[in-house]
């Protein structure tokens, strides 16, 4: 569960952020512009330097409160330096951005003494150097007291390479050793939904708390439980261990931290508040959970304080199967934390998860599968765009992944290939897990195992 570094960008707004972000991972994800405000939420990748490997984080503006108050969209401007905030309280390295041919300004100094209460490792960069003025003006950036500034255009390059030489030479090369074997939780889901409460309650009916384990973000610790005789790793996102170090404002905007946790985790227990209409934020976390091919429980919290009739169960359940389509494999339960009701269930079923991302079938049945499914409904064929399916092997497991060798791999729809991923699943259920489809090509005289 070792998980790779975490470096933010941060700066005032305009000072060239998203172009260095954009540099360091190699591709264009964030939005450039010449108009300060453009990144409003946090943008993640990887980067590699050095064969050290480490996250990304570009963040929006940071602004003085009378900044905020004269924006034409307060709010926003408000949600924007929450954002940043959050994500220098995350980071294990902060690179500071200031624009070399502005000068030093008062902003950046409120900047900097914010990054010095923040008590994280910051490397100064002096952005848009690119004429040898610009470069000799840094050193007035040694006023900010944060050590030595590196003058570098994110535009061009330049000083970037010195700029990555001094990031891997602050970053740790493992943030926490592997536990091997352990099957590790993460309990993840937007403020307020019951977080704390679902962690209490699994404490409380867990037969024994076998060590609090040094976690990776900054308010949680890590806790290895025995849960049905099995060793157990639960990744608490909700900070309850040491409560009060996040403020209220930043607390609202949690998609990073639960993005981080889920990357240790084998499974996240995804808490919802069945009390309140499904979020963009909900979503915004489950999908999260997608895309790094984790296993995903749904939790359902605050069951108790819902109005019940014989149909409440089955219309709620076709509105999030309607929200979360996209991860339409996860199971859900409906619980409350506060009664216990059902919240030994949420356990049971993220172990029966973790179980289903290790499963493996034997290529022999997995292919009379295939073969009859494809027989039963053939892939759509066009002129010189025919597809035809040679074998297919399971090529790994966590997540269960599944290559299948074709003459066109090209041409496969994706249409044809959620028919091939639920045929998978109607066969062997990988209940809670995504699975993997890989088509590769393969010549037709190298065709039969």
């Amino acid at each position: 569960m070792a998980r790779r570094p975490l470096v933010a960008i941060v700066g005032r707004p305009n000072v060239g952020k998203s172009t260095l972000f954009n540099r360091l991972v190699g591709e264009r994800r964030a939005i450039v512009e010449d108009t300060p405000g453009t990144t409003r939420d946090r943008i993640y990748a990887q980067a590699s330097w050095g064969g050290l490997t480490f996250d990304v984080v570009d963040t929006g503006g940071l602004q003085s409160e009378q900044e905020i108050e004269r924006a034409s969209a307060v709010d926003i401007a408000q949600a924007t330096q929450a954002q940043a905030k959050l994500a220098i309280e995350e980071a294990d390295l902060i690179v500071f951005m200031v624009d070399g041919k502005a000068g030093l300004t008062a902003g950046d100094l409120e900047v900097a003494d914010l990054l010095r209460r923040a008590r994280r490792p910051v490397l100064l960069a002096v952005n848009k150097a690119e004429a040898r003025w610009t470069q000799d003006a840094a050193v007035e950036f040694y006023e900010l007291g944060l050590g030595d500034p590196y003058p570098i255009s994110a535009l061009h390059g330049t000083g970037v390479g010195d700029l990555l030489d001094a990031i891997i030479a602050e970053l740790p090369v493992a943030i926490e050793a592997e536990r091997a074997d352990v099957p590790s939780i993460a309990i993840v889901g937007r403020p307020n939904v019951g977080k704390s409460a679902l962690l209490n309650a699994l404490l409380g009916q867990a037969r024994q708390i076998v060590s609090p384990v040094p976690g990776t973000t900054r308010d949680a610790v890590d806790t290895e439980i025995t849960w049905a005789g099995n060793p157990v790793v639960l990744i608490d996102t909700a900070g309850i261990r040491r409560p009060g170090k996040i403020e209220r404002g930043i607390e609202k905007y949690s998609v990073l931290r639960s993005t981080r946790a889920v990357a240790r985790a084998d499974v996240a227990v995804l808490v919802i508040d069945a009390t309140e209409p499904f979020t963009s934020q909900d979503q915004a976390i489950a999908g999260a959970i997608a895309d790094a091919h984790k296993g995903i429980v749904i939790a359902v919290n605050k069951w108790d304080l819902v109005a019940k009739n014989d149909r409440t169960v089955k219309e709620f359940t076709e509105k999030a199967r309607e929200a979360f389509d996209f991860v339409s494999y996860a199971p859900l339960v409906f619980i409350s934390a506060k009664t216990g009701q059902r919240v030994g269930q949420v356990m049971e079923l993220a172990l029966a998860v973790v179980a289903e991302r290790d499963k493996r079938i034997a290529t022999g049945e997995l292919n009379r599968v295939i073969r009859e499914a494809v027989n039963r409904h053939p892939p759509p064929s066009k002129p010189n765009k025919w597809v035809k399916f040679y074998y297919v092997t399971q090529a790994g497991v966590r997540p269960p992944t599944f290559v299948f060798f074709c003459n066109a791999p090209q041409n496969v729809h994706f249409s044809y290939r959620r028919y091939l991923e639920n045929t998978l699943r109607e066969h062997y259920q990988f209940t809670g897990t995504p699975i993997v489809l890989r088509f590769r090509a393969r010549r037709e005289s190298d065709r039969e195992r």
